[in-house]
């Protein structure tokens, strides 16, 4: 790993409200992604919680606040989060949510939009917002492709919460780590994707996402093009010639 690479964390940090999401959070989650685009030094970011839980949600005060707007005014607002997502998405480097305790409604959902999903084995993931008459309706966008149509509806419709396992079982979460080793293996997997080509990891993560909606034969032939400018890079071109210098009898990887 390069000495100046970081994998610095966002941290929401509201843990007397649960760290539940408003207004000012979503900015200062927009300005912490557009700063770690621009420094080159920032290999891998992790979103993490502070206090006992990730996120609860949607702050509710604010929710009820916006009864009294009108439909447009709503939607904007919407789409202000939904613009953290799009921005995760769209960053060419690994955003890792490293999720504790409850990570529930627009907190799974910001989870959700994560690259990784490391949670410690006692967290809870759900989406319970039908609960107060409300609808996910951001997150089933992402939602739907990760764990398909019938689990989608499940978890958006009854609202029931998952247990960290249960969650990696339907594909929300990557990895379940324990609770007494969590810190220390969450530390390996970021530092181990900050020494890792950063080239290589934006191509994969473009990829990945621009397969969506794509036929087989036409994502077979995307691969190709990314497969083609993948050794064009310097990244490439480093690392191969050095394991050919310590390997020289092997031609394979």
């Amino acid at each position: 790993m390069s000495p100046r690479a970081t994998r610095p964390a966002v941290r929401l940090n509201r843990p007397d409200k649960r760290n539940a999401i408003d207004s000012m959070m979503v900015e200062a989650l927009l300005q912490s992604l557009e700063r770690a685009e621009l420094d080159a030094a920032v290999r891998v970011v992790a979103v993490r919680g502070a206090g006992p839980d990730f996120c609860a949600g949607a702050d509710l005060e604010e929710l009820l606040a916006s009864v009294a707007r009108t439909p447009e005014e709503n939607a904007r607002s919407a789409l202000h989060l939904g613009e953290v997502f799009l921005r995760m998405r769209a960053l060419p480097k690994p955003v890792v949510a490293v999720v504790h305790g409850r990570a529930i409604a627009g907190g799974c959902g910001l989870a959700t939009a994560c690259d990784l999903v490391l949670a410690r084995a006692d967290a809870q993931l759900g989406y319970p917002e039908v609960r107060r008459g409300f609808v996910p309706a951001m997150v089933m966008a992402m939602l739907r492709r990760i764990a398909g149509e019938k689990v989608a509806f499940d978890l958006v419709a009854t609202g029931r919460l998952l247990s960290a396992e249960e969650a990696r079982g339907l594909g929300l979460v990557s990895r379940v780590l324990p609770a007494g080793t969590f810190e220390q293996e969450v530390a390996g997997v970021l530092t181990g994707l900050a020494g890792s080509s950063p080239t290589a990891l934006a191509l994969i993560k473009r990829q990945l996402y621009e397969l969506d909606g794509r036929t087989f034969e036409e994502g077979i032939r995307l691969g190709a093009e990314v497969n083609a400018l993948a050794r064009t890079t310097p990244d490439f071109r480093t690392a191969i010639a050095a394991f050919l210098m310590r390997s020289p009898a092997r031609k394979g990887t």
